[in-house]
C-alpha cells in the first residue's frame, strides 16, 4: 500500500496532471503506469548491465538495442523539454507499444496495442518524470499500488467489488501456499495481478538455478501463470507487472470468469485470489456447472465453485472471502461449504481483522485454503485468529509493530504441533465431525473459547459508603462556589 513520502509524490504527480487540464482520472492513472513501467524496464536493464560487467560478460537477451538507447529512463530524462516530449511521442512509446514484443502474441503486445500517449505538453512530462524520478520503485509492485491509490480517490475503488489486495497479505498467502516450479497458477480475478506476480517472485527466489534450463525458463515465462480479467486497464497493468517480473508471456486475457465462455477446467495446480464481492449477478450469464455447485448469483460462492472446478484433482488453492461465506444460512453456502468439507479437503481458516482493507473498505475477511480431492478427505480444520497485520487497522494503516502474520506462517508450516493447542489459543484445530454437527459453519467464533477472569468487586455497602462521601464532596464544592458569588 501507498504510504508516506510516496504517498505524498503520487499526489504531487496528480496535481501536476489536473493543473494541466487532464481531469480524466483513468487517463491519468494509465499515463502514470505508463511512464513508471518506461522506468522500472530501464532500472531493471541497469541492473542486469551491472551484474555483467560484474562477471566481464555480455548482457543476455538486452531490452534496449542500439537502435533504441534513446528510449531509456537513463538517457531521456535528461533531454530538454521539447527534445524529451518529441523523443517520447516518436521513439520511447512506439518502441514499448509496438517494438518491444514485436511478432509476439504476448498479453503484453495484445493489451498495449491500444494504449495512447496523452500526456498533453513537453513541461508536464518533464515535470512528471522529475517526480517519477525520485520515487524508489524497486522491488515493489508499484504500479498495482498507484493503480489502487488513485482510484481509491476518486470514489471508484471497489465499484464492482473489487479491492486490491494490501502486498504484505498477498505475500503471507503465497508463503503459505509455496508455489513450486512445476505448478500452473491461477488468478481468476486477477487485477493488476499480484497474486500471480508475487507467485513468479517466489519462485525466481527459491528455483533460481532450476531457471536456468531451458525448459523450466520456457514454463516459467509462458505456460505458468494465468490470469483472468474484464477490465482492460488492469489488463494491461498485469501485463506490464508480469513482463518486469521476467513473465514475457503469461497466460493474461479478457474473460468473465463465471460466464459460459470459461471452459478452463481441471487445468491448475494452484489457485491464489481475492475475487470481487458484488453480491449478485445476472443468473442467465453464469456457467451452469457452477450453479450445480453453488446454486446463487453471489458471485462470492461462484468464485470458490469455480475454483473447485478450475484446479486439477489435487490442487490447491488459497483464497480471500468475506465473513458472510464463513457462516450464511442459505442453502447455496450451506451447499459450498458442505462441498468444501465433504468433497474435498478443507485445511484452513485463517480469520482477518475488519482493518485489513481500509481505507477502502471495513469488510471483514478470511483465507480459505483447501485441496481439491473431489472425495472428501477433510479429518480436521485448521483456524487462526489473527488479530493484527503489522499495521494499524484504522483509516491511516500505519505500521505497527503487532504482526500475526510471521506467526501464521511458522504454524502452518509445522501443524503437528498445533495437534495440542487449546481452543482459548490463537491457533486450534477442529474436527470435521463437529463441523459438521454445526451445520458447516466455519467462522472461528463458533470454535473459540474465551477464558473468563473472574473479577472480585468491594462489598455493596462499601461502595455505597463511597458513593455517599462523594456526593457529599460535590455538596460542598457547590456551597463553596455560591459563597463566592
Amino acid at each position: 500500500m501507498i504510504t508516506g513520502e510516496i504517498k505524498n509524490k503520487i499526489d504531487g504527480i496528480w496535481d501536476i496532471f489536473w493543473s494541466s487540464g487532464m481531469t480524466n482520472p483513468l487517463t491519468v492513472i494509465e499515463q502514470i503506469t505508463y511512464l513508471m513501467f518506461i522506468k522500472i524496464l530501464d532500472d531493471n536493464e541497469l541492473r542486469k548491465e551491472a551484474n555483467a560487467a560484474a562477471f566481464d560478460m555480455e548482457v543476455v537477451d538486452p531490452v534496449f538495442d542500439s537502435a533504441h538507447q534513446n528510449c531509456r529512463w537513463s538517457k531521456f530524462r535528461h533531454f530538454e523539454a521539447e527534445a524529451m516530449f518529441r523523443n517520447m511521442t516518436d521513439c520511447v512509446f512506439p518502441f514499448i507499444k509496438n517494438e518491444l514484443h514485436t511478432g509476439k502474441d504476448t498479453a503484453f503486445a495484445r493489451y498495449m496495442k491500444d494504449a495512447l500517449f496523452l500526456v498533453p505538453t513537453a513541461r508536464v512530462l518533464v515535470r512528471v518524470v522529475d517526480a517519477l524520478d525520485s520515487l524508489d520503485l524497486n522491488n515493489k509492485d508499484i504500479m498495482g499500488d498507484v493503480y489502487e491509490y488513485l482510484l481509491s480517490q476518486i470514489a471508484q475503488s471497489g465499484t464492482n467489488g473489487q479491492f486490491r489486495t494490501p502486498r504484505h497479505i498477498i505475500k503471507m498467502m503465497v508463503e503459505l501456499m509455496r508455489p513450486q516450479l512445476d505448478d500452473s497458477i491461477c488468478d481468476p480475478a486477477m487485477g493488476s495481478a499480484g497474486f500471480i506476480c508475487a507467485a513468479a517472485q517466489y519462485v525466481s527466489e527459491h528455483y533460481a538455478m532450476d531457471l536456468m534450463k531451458t525448459e523450466n525458463k520456457r514454463h516459467y515465462t509462458t505456460t505458468m501463470f494465468t490470469g483472468f480479467d474484464t477490465d482492460q486497464t488492469m489488463l494491461r497493468i498485469g501485463a506490464m507487472n508480469m513482463m518486469l517480473h521476467g513473465v514475457e508471456a503469461p497466460n493474461i486475457s479478457w474473460m468473465d470468469s463465471l460466464s459460459e465462455d470459461n471452459t478452463h477446467r481441471d487445468e491448475y495446480t494452484l489457485i491464489m485470489a481475492n475475487p470481487p464481492f458484488t453480491g449478485s449477478l445476472d443468473k442467465e450469464t453464469i456457467s451452469k456447472d457452477l450453479l450445480a455447485v453453488a446454486p446463487t448469483k453471489k458471485t462470492e460462492l461462484l468464485f470458490l465453485a469455480l475454483f473447485l472446478k478450475a484446479l486439477k484433482v489435487g490442487g490447491r488453492c488459497a483464497s480471500i472471502v468475506p465473513d458472510g461465506v464463513l457462516f450464511g444460512s442459505s442453502k447455496a453456502h450451506k451447499a459450498l461449504r458442505q462441498e468444501l468439507v465433504e468433497g474435498n479437503r478443507l485445511e484452513a481458516v485463517i480469520s482477518m481483522p475488519s482493518g485489513v482493507f481500509k481505507p477502502y473498505a471495513g469488510v471483514s475477511t478470511a483465507i480459505l485454503i483447501f485441496t481439491r480431492t473431489g472425495h472428501g478427505g477433510t479429518d480436521k480444520v485448521w483456524f487462526y485468529d489473527m488479530e493484527a497485520d503489522g499495521f494499524s487497522l484504522d483509516d491511516k494503516r500505519s505500521p505497527i509493530e503487532q504482526n500475526d502474520i510471521p506467526d501464521i506462517l511458522t504454524r502452518f508450516r509445522d501443524l503437528k504441533k498445533e495437534e495440542s493447542r487449546a481452543r482459548t489459543e490463537k491457533s486450534f484445530f477442529v474436527p470435521k465431525q463437529e463441523i459438521a454437527g454445526n451445520g458447516y459453519d466455519l467462522s472461528i467464533n463458533k470454535y473459540k473459547k474465551v477464558e473468563y477472569v473472574p473479577v472480585e468487586y468491594p462489598p455493596t455497602a462499601e461502595i455505597l459508603h463511597d458513593l455517599h462521601e462523594l456526593e457529599t464532596e460535590i455538596a460542598a464544592g457547590l456551597a463553596e462556589l455560591e459563597g463566592m458569588l
